[in-house]
């Protein structure tokens, strides 16, 4: 894991397309803007993670159904 240390309004670039940049900070909270192409998805890794189980559930049905 690549650790980087970025204060409030600096920026940092994964690729040419993506910008993450540190909007502030507000005690144990870090608000981070996104810059990314639209056919990028950006999702917090909560969300991300359900979406990956629903999709797994989702083709388990249709295997059961098939």
């Amino acid at each position: 894991m690549l650790i980087l240390t970025r204060r409030a309004g600096e920026t940092l670039m994964i690729g040419d397309g993506i910008e993450i940049t540190v909007l502030g900070t507000k005690g144990n909270q870090v608000r981070l803007g996104v810059k990314a192409p639209r056919d990028v998805p950006v999702h917090r890794a909560e969300i991300y993670e359900r979406i990956q189980q629903e999709r797994v559930e989702s083709t388990t049905e249709l295997a059961e159904q098939g």
